[in-house]
């Protein structure tokens, strides 16, 4: 199957092959590493939660959840569409920086790219602030799938507006739940650890009852 970003593929594997060898490394780490980041973004954010209402230490908490839910529709809608990776596609393509993946390995959506893109949103709904962070690493992590040449451009565009749509649905409708599940784990009455786990109101004088 030809796609209209097949052209652009090639120009930025093209142009990624002519990099100097250290860019293309930083890219081969970033790729990866950039979910650890995300998930240190994740910890560090429920750790200031704790001291933050109830409500706001729920959505910190759902963060990481709705960003693995996010995750998890992106493969099976990789199982439904079956598209196969531009490196072994699109043809002309030299050599990608990164192994090209297995056959049954599809490319729509790119996981990576649903995983930035969930993150970046849900981290938003916990600290606005955190935007001017995470927009840039998520847009950074998806340019990074496809310069290595594991997926097309609209492999990742696709993938960082379906995350951020999966993850933001998931946040909006567990809030509810969540804010109520974090008022029972605050109470007096629930165990030492669970109370630390989910920290105290911003007043820091009770644990919210």
């Amino acid at each position: 199957m030809d796609f209209e970003d097949a052209e652009l593929y090639r120009d930025i594997t093209d142009f990624a092959r002519d990099t100097p060898t250290w860019v293309q490394h930083t890219a081969e780490i970033w790729t990866e590493a950039g979910l650890l980041l995300f998930a240190a973004l994740f910890v560090t954010t429920w750790w200031r939660a704790r001291r933050d209402s109830t409500r706001a230490f729920a959505i910190a908490a759902l963060a990481p959840l709705a960003t693995a839910v996010a995750y998890v529709c992106s493969e099976v809608l990789k199982s439904v569409v079956t598209q196969e990776r531009p490196c072994r596609a699109v043809p002309g393509a030299g050599t990608s920086l990164s192994t090209c993946p297995p056959p049954g390995d599809w490319s729509f959506p790119s996981n990576h790219a649903a995983i930035a893109g969930a993150a970046t949103v849900t981290l938003a709904l916990t600290r606005r602030a955190l935007l001017w962070l995470t927009a840039p690493l998520a847009l950074l992590m998806a340019f990074s799938r496809v310069f290595v040449g594991v997926h097309y451009p609209h492999d990742v565009a696709a993938g960082l507006a379906f995350g951020a749509l999966v993850a933001t649905a998931v946040v909006r409708l567990s809030t509810r739940p969540a804010t109520r599940l974090a008022e029972a784990m605050r109470a007096a009455s629930a165990p030492a650890f669970v109370r630390w786990l989910t920290g105290r109101e911003r007043s820091g004088l009770s644990y919210r009852r």
